[in-house]
């Protein structure tokens, strides 16, 4: 459901961008790109959207030109988002809400972890089966949800050696009590929160993903996955932490700043961004960290999946750089669930 705000602000950038004429040259490209997303529009909103989708595409092609000349460390392409302004973007797809009351929240602790124990120097989760298939959240601004059931999921799998696709509807529908708000935004913490009190989340197939607010929690508890225990922070900024604490206990949910163009239209690459703030504002999952070489020059990054379809970023994921002044603020919103 869109807020007045929201249909305020894309009442005036149609006021702004349906001035400008599209280019006849595109049109090849503009139809294919609709029929591989299965895009259709009314006829008053097609000129628009097209425009928003060109506009779109020059950014990329002048970012990728740069990247080409060295000047950036990640590629970005058109994808089924491509329709929509910046503004548009953030206020359906980054919703997540940071905590900032986690110091005092009922059973809530800190990650603590020996700094002299050993770990890994690459970690991936996905190759021990901790990992669900790329989710889509669509235009609903449930990321947090997405996220949390990634984490659920990794731990129910350690602890069962299942691995169950979880409901991000459960989350949305049954814990507004919390303060979580469905497609207008939430959190990690409180979905977690909800679950151990709830004493249990159902699976994705016994309550599937809508892409809207239902407004009424049809939780059935004769048919639940499993519980969470309690809820663990990693100290805030602290990316030392996060990798020792995605090392030894599994995939840890996390916010990062993906505000800006080339986040939204990310494809390939280790992802540095000099727009990026720490000011985080989407919910991700850290299933793990790397480390590329090439040219000489060794870069670290973090693994993180997304919950926009396999047609955003390296099929759904992003490589983050890592250890580089908390980039985007990945380490400033990290927990994760135990039981």
């Amino acid at each position: 459901m869109w807020s007045f705000v929201q249909l305020t602000v894309t009442t005036l950038v149609f006021l702004k961008v349906s001035c400008n004429p599209v280019d006849l040259a595109l049109e090849g490209a503009w139809k294919g790109w609709k029929e591989t997303h299965a895009k259709s529009y009314l006829e008053e909103e097609e000129s628009f959207r097209r425009t928003i989708w060109e506009r779109n595409l020059w950014r990329i092609e002048q970012h990728n030109l740069e990247a080409a000349q060295g000047k950036h460390s990640f590629q970005v392409a058109m994808n089924h988002l491509g329709d929509l302004t910046d503004e548009e973007f953030n206020q359906m797809l980054n919703r997540f809400q940071p905590d900032q009351t986690k110091e005092y929240e009922e059973g809530a602790t800190y990650f603590q972890e020996s700094a002299t124990k050993e770990i890994p120097k690459q970690v991936d989760w996905r190759t021990k089966g901790f990992v669900t298939p790329i989710k889509n959240q669509g235009h609903c601004g449930s990321c947090w949800a997405f996220s949390a059931t990634g984490a659920l999921e990794g731990l129910f799998f350690k602890k069962t050696g299942k691995l169950v696709p979880l409901s991000e509807q459960n989350l949305m529908d049954c814990s507004w009590k919390l303060g979580n708000k469905g497609c207008h935004g939430g959190y990690v913490s409180h979905a977690f929160e909800y679950v151990r009190d709830n004493r249990g989340i159902n699976s994705e197939q016994d309550y599937p993903y809508q892409e809207k607010d239902e407004f009424e929690c049809h939780y059935n508890p004769t048919t639940r996955v499993g519980n969470c225990t309690s809820l663990v922070w990693i100290q805030s900024q602290n990316e030392a932490a996060l990798e020792r604490a995605v090392a030894t206990m599994g995939p840890v949910s996390l916010g990062v700043d993906a505000k800006n163009f080339g986040f939204h239209f990310y494809k390939s690459g280790i992802f540095a961004s000099s727009e990026c703030t720490h000011k985080v504002t989407h919910a991700m999952l850290a299933v793990g960290y790397g480390t590329e070489q090439e040219s000489n020059k060794t870069t670290d990054y973090w693994i993180l999946k997304n919950s926009w379809s396999e047609n955003w970023g390296e099929q759904g994921y992003m490589r983050l750089v890592k250890g580089v002044d908390n980039h985007c603020g990945v380490a400033n919103q990290a927990c994760y669930p135990t039981m």
